[in-house]
């Protein structure tokens, strides 16, 4: 059935049964990604259904019950006020980053969700521009350079006069999982759902901004919170 399934991902309009196949194999993916722990290359390879962002939302309620994409952005737009109201307390440089992203937060929702996500990155102490590259005015060996460069991340490329194809990717090992994504925040939550569909451990320099993904925004295993992770929940709740 797993190489049945290398033919049917290249059939058009062949959704349900690429699913019910996963569904059936889940058990034995599940089994060599955990026990195996193998390269993201041979994943792709053994598996390509997995990198699609249909198959990422069925995955991750597979392993842990819950929608990924619909209940993420959901959350975070219920959590975006607490969010602005904590920023706003910061002071000194850390606050007047979070300014600038608050700043960005316009009735655009998609931006307002990016803009929330970086905040949080910055709020936490960590590096949104680890998070989410921005390739800009690069060429295509640079890009190539810089991606082979990136261990796990979100790549942009916006419209520009000599750019009339924007993208949002993820990365993983060097190698793009991911792309044709609408925005950075639906780009998180696929990437939020490849650590889980691929038992990844979250990257040492984002590690609190997606433990606050996972236990305060999904709601995931929140009983044990590091003491940052902790400390913003209780401000959000105020």
């Amino acid at each position: 059935m797993r190489v049945e399934l290398l033919s049917d991902v290249k059939k058009r309009n062949n959704r349900e049964t690429i699913r019910a196949k996963m569904n059936t194999t889940f058990a034995l993916r599940r089994q060599e990604v955990i026990c195996d722990a193998p390269m993201i290359s041979n994943v792709q390879e053994r598996w390509p259904a997995l990198f699609d962002a249909a198959e990422i939302n069925a995955e991750f309620k597979r392993i842990t019950t819950m929608p990924l994409q619909s209940r993420f952005l959901s959350q975070l737009d219920l959590l975006s006020e607490s969010l602005l109201r904590v920023f706003a307390k910061r002071s000194g440089e850390q606050g007047k980053k979070l300014k600038d992203i608050a700043a960005m937060m316009t009735d655009d929702i998609d931006a307002g969700r990016e803009s929330s996500i970086k905040g949080l990155c910055i709020y936490l102490n960590e590096n949104p521009d680890i998070l989410v590259q921005e390739y800009m005015d690069m060429t295509e060996a640079t890009a190539l350079s810089a991606i082979e460069k990136t261990t796990v991340g979100i790549y942009v490329t916006r419209e520009t006069p000599g750019n009339d194809f924007p993208d949002v990717g993820i990365i993983i090992e060097g190698v793009v999982v991911l792309q044709d994504l609408d925005n950075v925040a639906l780009a998180t939550a696929m990437l939020f759902g490849l650590f889980y569909s691929l038992n990844m451990s979250y990257p040492s320099q984002l590690r609190y901004t997606f433990e606050v993904i996972q236990k305060v925004v999904m709601e995931l295993d929140a009983t044990q919170l590091s003491r940052k992770a902790q400390n913003l929940k209780t401000k959000l709740l105020r």
